[in-house]
């Protein structure tokens, strides 16, 4: 009995991640190499800009 197997790819995380990426890049007006890096990390570039802006000084 041979079974048939199906693979189905979702690229919906892809291109969350990837949105999110171009999203920090234009906000945070990043350069080159911060830029690079925002690769791996955005969340963290993002979070330390809102921080930034909440604090009332």
């Amino acid at each position: 009995m041979t079974e048939k197997i199906k693979v189905q790819q979702q690229s919906v995380g892809g291109l969350l991640w990837f949105g999110g990426w171009l999203f920090a890049l234009g906000f945070l007006k990043l350069g080159f190499w911060k830029a690079l890096l925002a690769l791996i990390i955005w969340p963290y570039y993002v979070g330390v800009e809102v921080a930034a802006r909440w604090v009332v000084g």
